[in-house]
C-alpha cells in the first residue's frame, strides 16, 4: 500500500506544479479557448492545453515507481506521448475529425504492435470466454481504444467535469485490480487518479485553465489502454462489463450523441448541446452543482463495476438494472424541475 500512496502523490504533486507552468505555456503560444458560439459555458477566453501537467504527473510518477516496463507498457507510453503530441497541436490550431480519427487510429496500433489487444471477452452467463482471431482483436481493441479515447474529449464540457469523472473511473479501476491480484495496473490507475488531482484546483469552476485536448483525448487512450492491460493476464478473472461500467457516464452520454446525431441526420462528430451535462445546465443548475451531480452518477457507475467484480452472473444482471434505474430517476428528476420551471414562469 505504500507504493500505491507514493504514485499517488507524486503524481499529484506533479501535476499541482505543472499546471501553472502550463498555462504559462499556452498563453504564449497562444492555445487559448476563446467562447465563439453559444455551445461553451465560459465567457471569457481560458487557456487551455493543462493535460500537459496531467500527462507529466502520470508518467513522471510511474517512471519513478514501476519496478520493470515491459514492451505492453512501453505501447501505453508511447502510444500516449503521441496522442498528447497531437492534442498540442489540436489545441493549438484545431485539427480535422478525420486526422484526428487517423492519430487515435495509430495511437491504438501502437499498443496491438506493442502486444496490448483484447484477446478474449468474458460475458455474464456464458461460462466460457470467447476467443477472438487475430484480425478480430486487432479491429476490436481499435475500437474499445477510439472509442475510450473520445468518449472523455467529448464529456469535457464544463470545468472539472472530465477530469473528476477520470478520477472516479481510475479509481474504480484501481479497486478492481487490486482485489483481482493485479500488480503494475494498480499504480497507473492511481497515478491518473492523482495527476487528476492535481490538476482540478485549477480547473474546478471557475477553471483558470482548461485540459484542452491534450488532458481529454490523453486521460481516455490510457483509461482505454489501462482496462485492457488490467484483463490481459486473465480475462476470465474480470467480466467485460467492468470497464464499461466503470466508464459509464462517458461511455453512455457519447453514445447516445451518436445515435442523437444519426436520428437527426447530422454528422456524429460534429458538436451540439445535447449532452447530460447542458441537459443539466438548462435545468437552472449552475456548473458546480451540474458538475456535482454527474461526479455523484459516475461514482454509481464506478461502485457498480467494483461489486461486479466479485459477483455471481445474476448479482452481475441486478447490479446492471438497478444502476440504470438510478440514472435513469436522477436524469428524470431533473427533467421535471425543468418543467416545472417552464409551467412556472408561464
Amino acid at each position: 500500500m505504500k507504493q500505491y500512496l507514493i504514485v499517488f502523490f507524486i503524481a499529484a504533486f506533479v501535476s499541482f506544479l505543472m499546471t501553472p507552468l502550463a498555462k504559462k505555456l499556452a498563453c504564449k503560444i497562444g492555445a487559448i479557448d476563446i467562447p465563439k458560439d453559444d455551445r461553451r459555458v465560459h465567457k471569457q477566453p481560458i487557456p487551455r492545453m493543462g493535460g500537459l501537467a496531467i500527462y507529466l504527473g502520470f508518467m513522471i510518477s510511474v517512471l519513478m515507481t514501476l519496478p520493470v516496463i515491459d514492451k505492453p507498457m512501453m505501447g501505453m507510453f508511447i502510444g500516449g506521448t503521441f496522442i498528447v503530441l497531437m492534442g498540442i497541436v489540436d489545441d493549438l490550431n484545431p485539427l480535422s475529425a478525420k486526422t484526428k480519427l487517423a492519430g487515435q487510429i495509430i495511437s491504438a496500433l501502437i499498443l496491438v504492435y506493442c502486444g496490448l489487444r483484447i484477446g478474449m471477452l468474458n460475458i455474464p452467463f456464458i461460462k466460457e470466454p470467447i476467443v477472438f482471431p487475430t484480425w478480430a482483436s486487432v479491429m476490436i481493441t481499435i475500437f474499445w481504444v477510439v472509442g475510450i479515447t473520445n468518449t472523455l474529449n467529448l464529456i469535457d464540457g464544463l470545468d472539472g467535469l472530465a477530469a473528476g469523472v477520470a478520477s472516479i473511473a481510475g479509481a474504480s479501476l484501481f479497486y478492481i485490480a487490486l482485489v483481482n491480484g493485479r500488480d503494475i495496473t494498480p499504480l497507473m490507475t492511481l497515478a491518473i487518479v492523482g495527476a487528476c488531482i492535481g490538476f482540478l484546483p485549477y480547473n474546478f469552476n471557475p477553471a483558470k485553465i482548461f485540459m484542452g485536448d491534450t488532458g481529454s483525448l490523453f486521460l481516455g487512450y490510457m483509461l482505454a489502454a489501462i482496462s485492457i492491460h488490467g484483463a490481459i493476464k486473465g480475462a476470465t478473472a474480470i467480466a467485460t462489463i467492468i470497464p464499461v461500467l466503470a466508464l459509464g457516464l462517458p461511455i453512455f452520454d457519447t453514445t447516445f450523441a451518436i445515435l442523437r446525431r444519426m436520428i437527426n441526420g447530422r454528422p456524429i462528430m460534429e458538436p451540439d448541446k445535447g449532452h447530460l451535462h447542458h441537459k443539466l445546465l438548462a435545468t437552472g443548475m449552475g456548473q458546480k452543482r451540474t458538475v456535482l451531480v454527474l461526479y455523484g452518477i459516475s461514482a454509481i457507475f464506478g461502485a457498480s463495476a467494483a461489486l461486479i467484480s466479485d459477483s455471481t452472473s445474476w448479482d452481475i444482471l441486478l447490479i446492471v438494472i438497478a444502476t440504470s434505474a438510478l440514472m435513469y430517476i436522477s436524469v428524470g428528476m431533473q427533467k421535471e424541475v425543468q418543467k416545472q420551471k417552464s409551467t412556472h414562469k408561464e
